[in-house]
């Protein structure tokens, strides 16, 4: 237990120092501070449009579009941000050869996956919240937020895509080989899980369900029931992918 924690303590000074922490949480505050005035400015900046005699009616903005936008934001540019700062974290080390000397010195390779994973879940926990509150803090400062249901369980959803994506991401790293392998067997993951998302009678066992419905569970369209199935599927596959990790990097050769 002492080297997890001591090895989960290294994972994040490492972030810290390679300034990978400092990327991660500036993109998510600009992604909370935007996305409610992106929504309230929008509509004022396309009516003063010329449109060559065009009329375009606009409606006013609501607090729905800026959490559309807020989520549009989280899971579009969210996503490449998160690949970006933690894709490859094992198999960039590997390459290195910085996990030799640790896990010559009998650290378990259990405890180097488990820490890494840890660190990132923490990661992308403090940064999804901290973006969370401005964004509200935001929009219910310029909107009526009266009529939004299940925000909470939204932004959860959404949390647990992204604790899905980041086993990916690990799992990916134990697989592929170099510096940029774990990236781009994770791109090619997210893209067979997002051809899968076509079939509607797939999408209930697609993680990608927990990421694309945010805006159907704040208008009322779905309720927390009807992502059950997906969120079950979504915690045994992350259970998979890190038990998965577990048993090859195991018997990787180093």
């Amino acid at each position: 237990m002492k080297r997890y924690v001591a090895f989960t303590k290294k994972e994040f000074l490492e972030q810290l120092r390679t300034y990978r922490m400092l990327i991660l949480f500036s993109v998510f505050f600009i992604f909370g501070l935007m996305s409610p005035l992106l929504a309230k400015i929008l509509p004022e900046i396309l009516s003063g449009m010329d449109l060559q005699g065009m009329i375009i009616t606009i409606p006013e903005a609501t607090a729905v579009d800026a959490y559309a936008q807020f989520f549009k934001n989280m899971t579009q540019m969210g996503i490449i941000v998160i690949l970006l700062v933690f894709g490859g974290v094992i198999s960039n080390e590997l390459t290195r050869g910085t996990l030799v000397n640790v896990l010559a010195k009998g650290l378990g390779r259990h405890t180097v996956i488990l820490a890494k994973y840890t660190a990132m879940v923490v990661m992308w926990t403090v940064a999804l919240v901290f973006s969370g509150l401005i964004n509200q803090g935001y929009t219910m400062y310029l909107f009526d937020t009266s009529d939004i249901s299940n925000l909470i369980f939204s932004i959860l959803c959404l949390w647990l895509f992204g604790v899905y994506l980041l086993s990916l991401i690990i799992l990916s790293s134990v697989l592929a080989v170099g510096s940029f392998g774990g990236l781009i067997l994770t791109v090619v993951v997210l893209g067979g899980l997002l051809l899968l998302d076509l079939f509607p009678k797939l999408e209930k066992v697609n993680p990608i369900y927990l990421s694309s419905r945010n805006m159907d569970f704040i208008t009322g369209v779905l309720t927390p029931s009807d992502a059950l199935l997906p969120v079950l599927i979504t915690v045994i596959l992350i259970l998979a992918n890190i038990s998965a990790s577990i048993v090859l990097f195991n018997r990787k050769r180093l």
